[in-house]
C-alpha cells in the first residue's frame, strides 16, 4: 500500500525543511475628510503608480495597492507591509487608507476615478483595460478591495518532495503539478477562508443606490447580509453574464492556459455592440469575453512573474507556476495593515495541507458542488444552521470547519517541533476560538457587533477606526533609512516612466494591435 502524502512529508527533517515563501498585495481606498472616496490625483510623493516597486493603484486612482517583496517569515513580511502603510499614510495630507474591503461614500460610477498611468504605450495599456472594466461591469464594483496572498515553496523543498513522491519530470513540470495539486484542493476548501476571514458584511447605502439586492436595513445610511460573511466575495462583487459563462479548468497547468487563452480570444456580442472606441478614444482593449487573463476573477491563481512585454499565460506556458495567489481575503478592518500574524500562519497551513491529501481531478459535478458551497457561506456563513455538501451528505457548516481544523493540528504540531516553537497551533487556536460557543466570533459578527457597540454605520464606523490605524501608524515614525530609500523609490519610479513615455515611439494603435497578436 501505497504511503499517504503526510506520511512521506514527514520523512523530512528539521534540517530539509527550508519554510515558504510568502509576500503580499494590499489594496485600499483613498478616502476625503467626509468619508467620501477621494477625488484627488495619485500623490507624487508615492512615485509613479506605472514604475514604483512597492506602491501602485488597481483600479481606481484612488484605489492604493501595496506591494511586499518576498520573505520567508510572517513576521518580516509583516513588518515590511507596515513600513510602506507608514510611508504612505505620511503623505495622505488630510485624505485616510480606508480600512474595510467594501468602499467610502461613493457617487455612481462618475465619483470613481480610472487609474492613470502617464502616456507611454505600457500606461496607456493599463488605462485602457480600467476602461473596459468600466463599460464591462460599471466602475462602482471596482471600488471594492481585498489582499492578495502569494505563497511558494523554495526548490530545495521541490527537489526532496520529486525524490520522496518518485517522480521524474522535470523540475518545472513537477513544481506546476504540484501547484495545481494544491490548488484543487484550495477549491474544495476555499468556504472555510471566507467563515474565518470574511470581513464584509454591511456595505454604505451609496454602494447599491438604484440596485435590486436582498440586505437587511442597519441604519439610514448602511445595508448587510444577516448572516452573510462577505459582501465583496458574494453577488454584489465581480460578476456578469460573460464570466458566468466561463468554464475555467483548474485541473492542470495546460488545461488553465488553454481555457482561459479560450476565453481571451472568444468575441462576446455584447461588447462587440460597445465597440472598442468612443469619439476616437480606445474604452476597451478587445470585443472578446476577457480583454486580458487579469479581467478572470477566482479566489485563487496560479503565478508566474512576467518579463517586459509578456502575458501572464505565455509566462505559465514558458516556465511553469512559481507561486500561489489567494485572492478571496477581505481587508481585516480591526488590522492597521488589513491582515493579521496568526492569520499569515495559518494560511501557511492551510496551503500545506491542501498540497500534502489526496487530490483527483475535479469533475464538472464536484465544481457545482463546490462552487456553492463557497456561494453559501459567503451569503450566510454565520447562520448555524447552513449545513455544506461533503462527499455526498449535508454537514452543519460549524461541524465541518471544527473537523478541517482538528485535522490541521499533527501537521502544526510537527511543523512547531522542527521550529521549536508554537506558531502554527497558536495560528490554529485562534481559528477555533472563532467558532466557540453559540456566537461565533468570526470577523464578519465582530464587524457588526463594533458596528453596532459604537452607534456609526458603516461608512461612519469605518471612517473612524481608519483614522485611529492612521494615527497609530504615524507615531510609529520610519527609521531615516527606510524614509530615505522610500523617498528614493519614489523619485526613481517618476524618472522611470518619463524615460518609457520619451523611449516610445510606436503610435498606441500598433502597439495594441501587436500586443493582440503576440
Amino acid at each position: 500500500m501505497a504511503q499517504s502524502r503526510h506520511s512521506l512529508f514527514q520523512q523530512f527533517a528539521a534540517s530539509d525543511w527550508d519554510g515558504f515563501l510568502k509576500g503580499l498585495e494590499k489594496e485600499g481606498l483613498r478616502v476625503d475628510a467626509n468619508g467620501f472616496i477621494a477625488q484627488t490625483p495619485h500623490p507624487e510623493a508615492l512615485g509613479s503608480a506605472l514604475t514604483h516597486p512597492r506602491i501602485t493603484t488597481d483600479y481606481s486612482e484612488a484605489l492604493l495597492e501595496l506591494i511586499t517583496p518576498v520573505f520567508d517569515n510572517t513576521e518580516a513580511m509583516l513588518a515590511s507591509l507596515r513600513d510602506i502603510h507608514r510611508f504612505v499614510q505620511q503623505n495622505l495630507d488630510n485624505e485616510v487608507f480606508w480600512a474595510a474591503s467594501m468602499p467610502c461614500e461613493i457617487d455612481g460610477d462618475a465619483s470613481i476615478p480610472i487609474a492613470e498611468y502617464g502616456s507611454s504605450n505600457t500606461g496607456r495599456l493599463k488605462h485602457v483595460y480600467r476602461q473596459g472594466l468600466a463599460v464591462r461591469y460599471g466602475r462602482i464594483m471596482q471600488s471594492i478591495a481585498g489582499a492578495h496572498y502569494n505563497l511558494s515553496l523554495p526548490d530545495s523543498f521541490w527537489r526532496k518532495w520529486q525524490e520522496l513522491v518518485g517522480n521524474k519530470d522535470s523540475l518545472r513540470d513537477f513544481k506546476s503539478d504540484q501547484y495545481f495539486w494544491l490548488i484543487r484542493n484550495f477549491r474544495r476548501r476555499s468556504w472555510l477562508l471566507m467563515l474565518l476571514f470574511g470581513a464584509s458584511p454591511a456595505l454604505d447605502a451609496s454602494f447599491v443606490a438604484g440596485v435590486r439586492h436582498d440586505l437587511a436595513r442597519f441604519d439610514d445610511r448602511t445595508w448587510f447580509g444577516q448572516h452573510a460573511t462577505s459582501l465583496r466575495m458574494g453577488d454584489l462583487g465581480y460578476h456578469n453574464n460573460a464570466q458566468a459563462s466561463l468554464n475555467i479548468c483548474f485541473n492542470e497547468l495546460s488545461t488553465y492556459t488553454r481555457t482561459l487563452d479560450r476565453a481571451i480570444h472568444t468575441n462576446w456580442p455584447a461588447y462587440e455592440a460597445i465597440g472598442t472606441r468612443r469619439n476616437g478614444e480606445f474604452v476597451q482593449i478587445n470585443t472578446n469575453v476577457l480583454q486580458i487573463e487579469n479581467e478572470y476573477y477566482s479566489a485563487v491563481r496560479p503565478k508566474r512573474t512576467t518579463e517586459r512585454g509578456e502575458k501572464p499565460i505565455q509566462a505559465l506556458d514558458a516556465r511553469g507556476v512559481e507561486y500561489i495567489e489567494v485572492r478571496c481575503l477581505d481587508l481585516d478592518p480591526f488590522s492597521p495593515v488589513g491582515v493579521n500574524r496568526e492569520q499569515i500562519d495559518f494560511l501557511d497551513l492551510f496551503l500545506l495541507d491542501c498540497l500534502l491529501t489526496d487530490s483527483p481531478r475535479i469533475e464538472d459535478d464536484e465544481c457545482e458542488r463546490l462552487d456553492d458551497n463557497y456561494k453559501d457561506v459567503v451569503a450566510g456563513g454565520r447562520l448555524h444552521s447552513l449545513s455544506l455538501c461533503r462527499g455526498g451528505q449535508r454537514v452543519p457548516v460549524g461541524e465541518a470547519a471544527v473537523e478541517w481544523l482538528e485535522r490541521l493540528q499533527p501537521l502544526a504540531e510537527l511543523l512547531d517541533g522542527w521550529n521549536h516553537s508554537d506558531t502554527y497551533r497558536s495560528a490554529l487556536a485562534a481559528q477555533r476560538s472563532k467558532l466557540e460557543g453559540n456566537d461565533w466570533a468570526v470577523p464578519s459578527a465582530r464587524v457588526l457587533e463594533a458596528m453596532g457597540q459604537s452607534g456609526l454605520g458603516h461608512r461612519d464606523w469605518v471612517q473612524a477606526i481608519s483614522r485611529e490605524h492612521q494615527q497609530t501608524l504615524n507615531s510609529e515614525p520610519l527609521a531615516p533609512e527606510v524614509l530615505a530609500d522610500f523617498r528614493a523609490m519614489s523619485a526613481q519610479s517618476l524618472v522611470e516612466q518619463k524615460e518609457q513615455e520619451a523611449a516610445d515611439s510606436q503610435p498606441f494603435p500598433e502597439f495594441l494591435e501587436a500586443y493582440l497578436k503576440s
